[in-house]
């Protein structure tokens, strides 16, 4: 039985970048392929991969997801905004000394009025919040709110990190956090990938605040994932088919696109549309579409490292995490990057 301690390292507190690299594909790249390690760097990419190999992209873009306000009792109160629902309905986790009840109203950045409905989630975790008065929830938290960087990032964002926490494709907007295997792309590096003749693929998966909350089951078996939503278009499966009928890769370019595409597939068939997952990728998962994986450092303990534990197998991982130490790699959203081939 796994346990959350098969899944522990020690991480050196002064690795965990708390800013990006110069450039977008300056950022590092460890490779492992065949059991071995190489140290490389991300601008190497093109070079790694072969003509018709497929890449799959995530497309989603960050909100202005975290405000600050106070209840009606005057208590502070800080929001981070988990999906808007629609132009006047979002859930969101509610951080203040009391939980607002339902019924009772919060005022966010001294313009927006909610008022708090309900409590959901599988475990109460979320707030049902609706706009009270005119105008656009969308709107007003693009004006109003601040980008949420993660827990581990000690500054307050900036304009850097407004341009930074935020993947050079990024269209669709509706993740609190960032795809950040994507980060390192610029529209330089896409120009060589085309030139190689290594293809683009793009799908649509909004990150959760839920992609940050601990394991605090010890049977690794035992954790319930958060649920995300997801949208495969049909150009993109069929980018999938023909580059499995030519015998390349298919290669997702982080954890989220990997999780939808495995998602995508669960009935036996990989279908386009949109969807919702709580897909949990343990070791022991059978991969069904995914040949390989361009993903960070994640945090220990965190259901990512079990994924990437799953997909390059856990005693790989384990060795490339104490090479990515010994070598002073930088971890986390803005640290460097893995290139990962199926076990």
């Amino acid at each position: 039985m796994l346990t959350l301690d098969d899944f522990d390292f020690a991480l050196p507190s002064a690795l965990i970048a708390q800013h990006p690299a110069a450039e977008r594909t300056a950022s590092r790249l460890l490779q492992l392929a065949d059991g071995t390690l190489y140290d490389r760097c991300f601008s190497d990419l093109p070079q790694l991969l072969a003509p018709g190999d497929l890449l799959v992209l995530n497309d989603t873009r960050v909100i202005k997801a975290r405000l600050f306000g106070r209840k009606e009792s005057g208590g502070e109160i800080e929001v981070l905004i988990e999906r808007i629902v629609d132009a006047r309905r979002a859930l969101a986790h509610v951080r203040a000394s009391k939980s607002p009840k339902p019924g009772s109203r919060i005022v966010l950045e001294d313009t927006i009025v909610l008022e708090v409905r309900e409590r959901c989630g599988h475990q109460g975790e979320l707030f049902a919040l609706e706009l009270v008065g005119d105008g656009d929830l969308w709107a007003l938290i693009e004006r109003h709110g601040r980008l949420p960087l993660p827990p581990y990032i000690t500054h307050a964002a900036d304009g850097d990190d407004e341009a930074r926490y935020q993947t050079v494709f990024a269209r669709h907007p509706g993740a609190v956090a960032a795809p950040t295997a994507g980060l390192h792309f610029d529209l330089p590096l896409l120009e060589q990938l085309a030139a190689r003749s290594i293809d683009l693929a793009w799908l649509t998966l909004h990150v959760g605040a839920g992609t940050f909350q601990p394991v605090r089951v010890q049977a690794v078996a035992e954790h319930r994932m958060h649920a995300e939503r997801f949208e495969i278009p049909p150009p993109t499966i069929a980018a999938i088919a023909r580059a499995r009928a030519r015998g390349n890769r298919v290669i997702a370019v982080g954890t989220t696109s990997l999780r939808a595409l495995e998602a995508a597939a669960q009935s036996g068939d990989l279908r386009p549309g949109a969807a919702e997952t709580d897909i949990f990728i343990i070791p022991g998962y059978r991969f069904q579409v995914v040949d390989g994986l361009i993903t960070n450092f994640h945090l220990p303990k965190s259901t990512l490292l079990m994924l990437v534990s799953a997909f390059a197998g856990i005693d790989a991982i384990r060795s490339a995490y104490r090479h990515a130490i010994g070598q002073g790699y930088r971890f986390f959203s803005y640290g460097d990057a893995m290139l990962l081939h199926r076990a």
